[in-house]
């Protein structure tokens, strides 16, 4: 017992004699891991945070983030650690940026200074746990209230990922991708991301520039030489980058797309020239679609590819986004993929898909947020992805600046109005920077959101036909992870959600107010059938049947009833685009129905649709019983047909050119004034014409051979 006793305590002597007594040994002291602090500039503090790692041969590595100077992972170098002193650089930064500090007892923090370019400022830094653990550790007890959070806002399913810097730190589904069978929401569940698209096409906008194939500040006309909008000014003015920020001059002008399935993107380009602006250009913002729509043809023009070819090449390829897709069509041959829901007065009711892949580029993509997960951390990162750098930063940065005002006014302290940048809204949420970019399309509400300088990014899916669920729900996870006090925003909403559907109530039932009653048509019903044109917006068409009138847009039909006087109100349809709106029928000087104004679109005046003449008059074995002589007062008219237009050729005259018009009649287009019409018997043979000119209506004989 004794000899053992004196082994115990010669090792305790020995270890007492090689353990140094200097606590600030180098071996103490360790800088792995991550590092947070602060570098104290006068009126300005900088936060900073760095990580460290220790290669096999025991000299350092490490990179510095300075968020609110978008500066990230910069490398360090000539990193030294000598007993409680540490001494590290700024790579490739001017003025040699210099850090000089001292290791405190615990080894748990550094103070010291910061020398660059002759100036010298203190900063301090503290060792920080993984910055996922926090993260981690902020969001328990967050699926509880997603859960209730459904039930209240009636939403059926939802998915949702967070990720912090380059790692998904939460990703789950909640709810039913299908509700009649029970289907659950997964991460990798597919949905529409509507809007949230437009980001995409920036991106991809902006790879383009790095290559020095487009210029954000050049005229548009520069690469698509035949763009026009109606006002000649802007038209050579405008410029890619005013196309992204929503300040084209242009309103929304959506029913142009809507549902169009026959026009080609071009087209719909070609059809900006006929589309009224209403304001100048860059003089306010006005959210639009169909600028998008252009700078992904414009994409397209730059490539040789179309847009999807080109999202998919530079954008989902290199983030490893293998299922996103562009077309709802394309989902539903997934296996896991989310059918479109809406609320139908408090029930969830099944909706059809809507196909938007015409305007692709403003919103047509659908993924999933594990995916989404990837391109949340491309913006976050400086524009690496997985150690690749695939877009110049500064580019990146350019994106994510405010570019244009909205002109909102705050609805609450916490959140800053959002001005827009390049496909993003740019905002401060509780004094912290954000942009973000929310997406409804028919049955799915999405919102991707980013704290750039914390690191934190969130993607919220829904399969609810615009809901503001995802918002809140971002709010909520927000505070969380900021450690800030909790603000009830889903109770608010909730509440606000309520007094809204009895205003809606209320007002369904004061509809009628403004309806004149007793009136009635100008026209027989029949008379207001035909087919109708406007240069922008294309083709609307009337029909009468045993119901009544009923009008068909871009593939939506849907009834009329009559309102008053001349104007006629839709009501419900299987789609329920045009429930309500108010169509009035517009009657020419000659008596005849002529147009239809339809509030299409809110900001400018109605759109104008001039009613067609009858197919007939361009059908050339139709117009061929016209061809002959005709006498009047002894002078002979001769009608000829060339091709399917007919002539009239007056004694000592050249011929005119008679153009189709309303109620079988044409007119001179070379004397617009003067219209005429042709004769016809019980028998359906032409027995004259008669001249419709200003001072009276003349009658020629047609001369039987």
């Amino acid at each position: 017992m004794r000899k053992n006793t004196q082994t115990i305590f010669l090792c305790l002597f020995i270890l007492f004699i090689i353990v140094p007594t200097n606590p600030y040994s180098e071996n103490n002291f360790s800088l792995e891991g991550r590092w947070e602090g602060k570098i104290e500039i006068p009126g300005t503090p900088l936060d900073f945070n760095i990580d460290f790692s220790q290669l096999p041969d025991g000299s350092w590595k490490g990179d510095i983030s300075i968020p609110a100077q978008m500066a990230k992972d910069l490398p360090l170098s000539d990193i030294s650690l000598s007993d409680q002193n540490v001494t590290f650089k700024i790579s490739g930064v001017p003025g040699d940026p210099t850090f000089k500090g001292t290791f405190n007892e615990t080894g748990t923090k550094i103070t010291g200074e910061l020398m660059q370019g002759g100036q010298t400022f203190p900063f301090f830094l503290e060792s920080s746990a993984d910055p996922t653990i926090a993260v981690k550790e902020a969001l328990q007890g967050f699926d509880e209230v997603i859960a209730e959070a459904l039930k209240t806002f009636n939403v059926p399913g939802m998915a949702l990922a967070i990720v912090k810097e380059d790692r998904i730190v939460f990703a789950q589904g909640f709810g039913f991708r299908d509700v009649e069978n029970k289907l659950p929401v997964t991460p990798d569940t597919l949905m529409a991301i509507g809007s949230s698209t437009k980001a995409f096409t920036t991106y991809a906008m902006g790879i383009l520039v790095d290559q020095g194939k487009l210029e954000w500040d050049a005229p548009v006309r520069n690469f698509i030489p035949w763009f026009r909008l109606q006002d000649t000014f802007m038209s050579e003015r405008i410029t890619p980058r005013d196309m992204v920020t929503h300040r084209s001059g242009l309103p929304r002008h959506d029913l142009v797309w809507y549902n169009n399935f026959t026009s080609s993107r071009e087209e719909l380009v070609r059809s900006l020239a006929h589309l009224q602006p209403s304001a100048d250009l860059r003089e306010r913002f006005q959210y639009n679609n169909l600028m998008f729509l252009t700078s992904g043809y414009l994409i397209e023009t730059l490539t040789g590819k179309k847009w999807e070819d080109s999202i998919r090449t530079l954008v989902f390829e290199p983030l490893a986004m293998k299922r996103s897709n562009f077309s709802v069509e394309d989902s539903q041959k997934d296996d896991d993929y989310a059918l479109p829901y809406r609320d139908n007065d408090g029930k969830i009711e099944k909706i059809p898909f809507r196909n938007i892949s015409t305007i692709g580029p403003a919103g047509s993509i659908n993924s999933c947020v594990n995916e989404m997960g990837h391109w949340l951390m491309v913006h976050l990162n400086q524009g690496k992805f997985q150690g690749e750098q695939l877009i110049n930063p500064s580019t990146l940065q350019d994106m994510h600046l405010a570019h244009m005002p909205t002109g909102a006014t705050p609805t609450r302290p916490e959140i800053s109005p959002a001005d827009y940048g390049m496909g993003w809204f740019v905002d401060n949420y509780r004094g912290y920077r954000r942009f973000h970019h929310g997406g409804n399309i028919d049955g799915f509400s999405a919102m991707v959101s980013m704290l750039p300088q914390d690191g934190v990014g969130f993607v919220v899916l829904t399969n609810m036909n615009g809901t503001g669920l995802p918002e809140l729900l971002i709010r909520h996870a927000s505070d969380r992870i900021l450690g800030l006090e909790t603000i009830d925003w889903l109770g608010e909403a909730a509440k606000r959600r309520e007094e809204g559907e009895e205003a809606a109530e209320q007002a369904e039932e004061k509809k009628e107010i403004r309806r004149k009653t007793g009136t009635k048509t100008s026209h027989p019903l029949e008379d207001y059938a035909g087919d109708y044109e406007n240069p922008g917006y294309g083709n609307l068409k009337v029909e009468l049947n045993s119901q009544g009138l009923q009008f068909t847009f871009n593939k939506i039909t849907t009834p009329l009833e009559h309102w008053h006087y001349d104007t006629f109100n839709g009501k419900e349809a299987e789609d329920p685009t045009f429930h309500d709106m108010k169509l009035t029928f517009r009657t020419d000087v000659n008596g005849h129905v002529a147009a239809i104004a339809a509030p299409f679109e809110p900001s400018v005046d109605e759109i104008i649709f001039t009613k067609k003449p009858d197919s007939r008059m361009f059908d050339p074995e139709y117009l061929k019983k016209f061809i002959g002589e005709y006498e009047l007062a002894g002078q002979i008219f001769t009608v000829n047909l060339k091709g399917n237009t007919l002539t009239l050729q007056a004694p000592g005259q050249s011929p005119y050119e008679l153009v189709p018009d309303l109620g079988e009649e044409f007119y001179l287009k070379q004397v617009k004034i003067v219209s005429m019409a042709f004769t016809v018997d019980e028998q359906g043979k032409v027995t004259g014409l008669e001249l419709y000119q200003p001072d009276g209506t003349y009658t020629a004989t047609k001369i039987i051979q």
